[in-house]
């Protein structure tokens, strides 16, 4: 056994994507404080609530770009520079964020925190966590996945406070300091070079062997597939997650209340996500995926449905139970179906679509909103994605594990 090889699913690597997981976890509280400010941001701009809702849209859209360039770059600079200089952006954009008005929170949501900084840590830190394992690759895909999960739970109740002692403006800025100091040295101490173990992982290299592994399909077919089943997973997912703290205040709850059911939903997804990475060790990533997403259709349904306090609570669970699935499942499924060296560039490019999705969903949540007034037709449309989701993956699934197996699949006949 090689020292590579030793290192795979080692306490090293559990380490490194503790780091990780870590990391996101800072990031991620970047675009939340918009979420948590929306009405006070949107009053005091003199804007609609789509206006402050686009911010985070921008800042996914940022990523969704740059992370495609940010995963190539990895390959040739490694992870630490990539991951150090993201952090730095993220910073200098809540800084611009904070110091004017709407072009400079969309100049630092859009180009600064989601371009140039997001982009290099999310989709490079999957891919590169996911260098580190073999056996128990879904459960750790699924742990540094959870980043965004855990700064939901973790940063809101937070957040509130320092926006009600401070203000939105000061809150930015203290908290992009925050991120520089924590993400680099985090950085620093943790993310070391992943093992390389490529020839012996690699999961196809002859033609008949990679055609197989992609389900009998092109590979760039199956690849524009996944993109288009997460980009659908994705415009539903969003919805809730921008906007639960502002269709609280609708209902009537304290802005404190809908922090902690934003907090409920994320830490729900938290917990979650760990059991969606076991089920992936034992059941691979497409039968994940589908699972996961018929449990966030079920969940979007409550938020059309009900309007009670306690009720929202559970439903919160329920949505944030189903969405914690399906991105890490995504990586499990390009990990099974292409190469490392592919995947520097397939993970990003499927991660490009959710994050535009995630962009579709939380800006046209909020611009239904303005016209309709209330949020229920935001859901509704957000269900039909989800059911365009469901579609796709029962294809997939049906490749995978049904009769739509293509033929060099199927077990013999005796």
């Amino acid at each position: 056994m090689t020292n590579s090889t030793a290192a795979l699913d080692s306490r090293t690597a559990w380490i490194t994507a503790w780091a990780a997981l870590a990391t996101m976890t800072i990031a991620y509280g970047a675009p939340l404080i918009v979420v948590i400010a929306m009405k006070p941001i949107a009053t005091e701009l003199g804007t609609l609530r789509s206006g402050p809702a686009a911010a985070g849209s921008f800042t996914y859209i940022g990523a969704a770009f740059g992370g495609i360039v940010a995963g190539w770059l990895v390959g040739r600079l490694g992870i630490r520079r990539i991951v150090m200089f993201g952090a730095t952006m993220v910073g200098l954009g809540l800084i611009l964020s904070g110091s004017g008005g709407i072009l400079e929170l969309y100049a630092g949501h859009g180009l600064l925190i989601g371009l140039l900084g997001i982009s290099c840590m999310f989709a490079p830190l999957l891919t590169y966590v996911s260098r580190w394992f073999v056996r128990r690759r879904g459960s750790a895909v699924a742990l540094i996945s959870s980043g965004q999960a855990v700064a939901g739970a973790l940063w809101p109740p937070l957040l509130q406070f320092s926006i009600d002692e401070q203000g939105w403006r000061r809150t930015m800025m203290w908290f992009g300091l925050f991120v520089v100091v924590a993400v680099v040295t985090l950085t620093l101490v943790f993310l070391q070079p992943p093992p390389e173990t490529e020839a012996a992982t690699t999961p196809a290299s002859t033609g008949a062997r990679r055609r197989s592994a992609t389900l009998g399909l092109p590979p760039n077919l199956l690849m524009a597939l996944l993109m288009v089943a997460i980009y659908c997973c994705c415009v539903p997912m969003a919805m809730p997650m921008q906007h639960v703290v502002a269709y609280c205040g609708d209902l009537g709850f304290a802005s404190q209340l809908g922090a902690a059911m934003l907090s409920v939903l994320l830490g729900t997804a938290f917990f979650a996500r760990q059991f969606w990475g076991w089920l992936a060790d034992r059941i691979g990533g497409f039968k994940t995926l589908l699972w996961s997403s018929l449990v966030q259709a079920t969940a979007l349904t409550g938020f059309l449905l009900t309007k009670d306090e306690v009720a929202l609570f559970g439903v919160s669970a329920a949505f944030g139970l189903g969405l914690s699935g399906l991105v890490p499942a995504y990586v499990i499924v390009v990990r099974e179906c292409y190469s490392v060296a592919e995947a520097n560039w397939r993970v990003p490019s499927v991660i490009f679509a959710g994050l535009m999705g995630m962009a579709t969903g939380g800006w046209g949540a909020g611009l239904l909103y303005d016209h309709f007034g209330n949020y229920l037709p935001a859901f509704g449309i957000g269900m039909v994605f989800n059911l365009l989701n469901l579609c796709v993956l029962v294809f997939l699934v049906l490749r995978r594990h049904g009769p739509l197996r293509p033929q060099e699949q199927r077990p013999a006949m005796a």
